[in-house]
C-alpha cells in the first residue's frame, strides 16, 4: 500500500520543467516590507528567459544585464499599502549560473524593500505580481512577523495567487 502512495509524490530533487515559478515571500515590520523573489524556470522555458537576461548572446550574464533584468521584474510587481502605492526598491540579486537556469535548477533571488511608517491600527497590503508570461506559476506567503507589535489577521490570494492580499494590525 504504501508504493503505491509513494508513486505520486514527487522527488524533493526534481527539475521544474514547463513552467516558471515566481515564489514570493514577504515580510511586514512597522518600518519596512520586505519582499524577496525567488524565479526558477524550467527547462522548458529556460531558454527564452536566458535571451531575455543575455541580451548582447554572449553566453554569460554581465553585471548590467542581470541589473536590467532584475529591475524587469521588480517593475512587474506592486505593492500597495492601505490603497495607496508603495516604491519597490531593488536592495540585492543573485543570479545563478547559466547552466543551473538551462537545467531547471537554478533560482535568480531578489530582494525588494518598501520603506513604510506603520501607525498602531489595521492596515491592508496588497502585492501583486504581473508575471513572465503564460507559462508563470506564482507562490506568495507572508512569514510569520518578526516585529512583535505586528500581527497578521488573515491572507487571501488570488486563484493564481498573482494577487496577494495581507490583513493585519500594528499594536502600540
Amino acid at each position: 500500500m504504501l508504493a503505491g502512495l509513494t508513486a505520486f509524490v514527487a522527488p524533493a530533487w526534481a527539475h521544474r520543467l514547463d513552467e516558471y515559478l515566481l515564489a514570493t515571500v514577504i515580510d511586514v515590520s512597522r518600518q519596512k516590507i520586505d519582499v524577496v523573489l525567488r524565479l526558477t524556470p524550467g527547462v522548458d522555458v529556460a531558454s527564452p528567459v536566458l535571451h531575455q537576461i543575455d541580451a548582447d548572446g554572449d553566453g554569460r550574464f554581465s553585471t548590467q544585464e542581470q541589473q536590467k533584468y532584475a529591475q524587469y521584474v521588480v517593475s512587474r510587481v506592486s505593492l500597495m499599502l492601505d490603497h495607496a502605492y508603495l516604491p519597490l526598491k531593488l536592495r540585492d540579486y543573485v543570479f545563478p549560473s547559466i547552466e543551473e537556469l538551462r537545467a531547471g535548477s537554478g533560482t535568480i533571488s531578489l530582494h525588494l524593500r518598501a520603506q513604510a511608517v506603520l501607525e498602531p491600527g489595521k492596515h491592508q497590503l496588497r502585492y501583486h505580481n504581473q508575471g513572465a508570461g503564460p507559462d508563470t506559476v506564482y507562490l506568495v506567503n507572508g512569514l510569520l512577523p518578526h516585529d512583535q507589535a505586528v500581527h497578521i489577521q488573515s491572507q487571501k490570494r488570488s486563484s493564481n495567487q498573482a494577487i496577494y492580499d495581507l490583513d493585519f494590525t500594528v499594536g502600540e
